[in-house]
């Protein structure tokens, strides 16, 4: 198979993406965190504190990606959710 058809290759490419999330840190150090989610450190600890996310042990702040994710879907916001004073 040429790389071309690899690259194009659609069930490849669904192979591929699945590999990468599974290989995606299931715990974030808090530092990492702040990147990744672009928040500073006092609202992530907040919210990672209230979605029951934290993990310390010896000095070492943890933070669940799986937990805190399923945390954060519930402040996504929808059409139907959103505030009608901004559509119009």
């Amino acid at each position: 198979m040429r790389t071309e058809d690899m690259y194009y290759n659609e069930q490849k490419r669904s192979e591929v993406m699945e590999a990468a999330r599974r290989l995606r840190r299931k715990f974030l150090r808090y530092q990492q965190a702040e990147i990744v989610y672009s928040l500073s450190h006092k609202k992530l600890m907040e919210l990672a504190n209230e979605a029951g996310a934290i993990y310390r042990m010896d000095g070492i702040v943890l933070i669940n990606r799986e937990i805190f994710d399923e945390y954060l879907e519930r402040f996504r916001e929808t059409k139907d959710n959103s505030d009608p004073k901004e559509e119009g």
